[in-house]
């Protein structure tokens, strides 16, 4: 096995852990590149058909090109795809024109997921995120226990030895679990153009622009970048000294930011 076929196996073994535990599962899909390959990782785990479903936390503000995608691959992959809002904030105006990107991003992402997970009874909740992405998520467990408040106690996560992981709950608790936890974006680029994954144009070069993370319009800024296809991210992020999220404003904002979010329940 090469190093792409080690990464995906364990992150199939981990999926296939978590479906065997927990039956109440949901995969988040932010139509990112990370998610995408979460959901491509899922369906080879399950022979083509994801047996959960998909849930997208939509804030309402996402670029119109990842709304389009979104809804072409749902129906391709035949998805049973949730969408689920704060539609209480949302109504309130509760938006990033009239709110900080902390608040925003609190109030549309996190509390709607919390909403979603009650309304839904997920006792747990499939992520796409990885350890290098940002320094917070370094701290993370691929299953990483979340308090009945969903509030994450980054300071006592479970000890993860020789691939045995926690998955009993306490009353009112539920789980994120991580299977790409371990990989990197380059990882993620290269098992991207080995797969033949689809992936959203806005990642694409254009006019010397490109995005690198895809977020909420109007708090995500693209690169100066002229890599206008996978082989040439490939070759600029071997070379780039630029963090993944620097065009993520609710990263900059102020510090700790990311870590407050993810403490009370963030992806």
């Amino acid at each position: 096995m090469n190093h792409l076929d080690e990464l995906e196996n364990k992150s199939i073994y981990i999926i296939r852990e978590a479906y065997h535990r927990f039956k109440d599962l949901s995969v988040l899909w932010s139509i990112g590149k990370d998610s995408s390959t979460m959901l491509w990782l899922c369906m080879k785990a399950f022979f083509g058909k994801i047996p959960f479903p998909v849930m997208h936390i939509d804030t309402t503000y996402k670029f119109e090109e990842m709304y389009d995608f979104r809804e072409h691959w749902a129906k391709k992959w035949n998805l049973n795809l949730l969408i689920e809002k704060n539609q209480e904030a949302l109504d309130k105006g509760i938006g990033y024109e009239n709110n900080d990107a902390f608040t925003a991003c609190h109030e549309l992402k996190t509390i709607a997921l919390q909403k979603a997970i009650l309304k839904h009874g997920f006792k747990a909740i499939m992520v796409g995120i990885r350890r290098d992405e940002h320094g917070i998520r370094a701290k993370e467990r691929y299953f990483s226990p979340r308090s009945i408040d969903f509030k994450w106690d980054y300071k006592n996560q479970p000890a993860e030895i020789w691939e045995q992981f926690k998955k009993e709950a306490v009353k009112g608790e539920h789980f994120r679990i991580h299977p790409i936890l371990h990989w990197t974006e380059l990882d993620v680029w290269e098992y991207i153009k080995r797969e033949g994954i689809p992936i959203n144009k806005l990642y694409f070069a254009k006019n010397g622009k490109r995005y690198r993370s895809l977020g909420c319009k109007p708090i995500t800024n693209p690169i100066d970048s002229n890599a206008d296809d996978i082989d040439k991210i490939i070759e600029e992020l071997k070379t780039t000294k630029t963090a993944e999220r620097s065009g993520r404003a609710q990263d900059k904002e102020q510090a700790y930011t990311m870590q407050k979010l993810r403490s009370l329940g963030y992806m």
